[in-house]
């Protein structure tokens, strides 16, 4: 949890995904996932967290679905939502509250 905390705690971006192995919409979201790292680099970071290998941290930020996006900035929550969406979608999402 310590490592998580101080991730989050940093002034580059995190955007966190709460996933699972078995999870459909999860899936489809990695490759989302890789393109919006490639698209802005070093100005944000992308963090997968298991929700069922992790369920403190699921349960510490109330994730009830997966998978559960929330973009961290300085520790402070920016942005969450749940559900999957297409790149251009969640790029201008996360550019909205940046």
């Amino acid at each position: 949890m310590g490592k998580f905390t101080d991730i989050v705690k940093s002034d580059i971006p995190t955007l966190v995904d709460f996933y699972a192995t078995w999870c459909g919409p999860c899936k489809m979201m990695h490759p989302v996932l890789d393109d919006l790292k490639k698209q802005m680099g070093p100005k944000i970071r992308i963090l997968k967290i298991d929700v069922d290998k992790n369920q403190d941290v699921a349960a510490q930020f109330k994730v009830r679905g997966v998978p559960t996006f929330v973009l961290f900035k300085n520790g402070e929550v920016l942005w969450r939502e749940s559900g999957a969406f297409p790149l251009n979608t969640l790029k201008a999402k996360i550019q909205a509250v940046l």
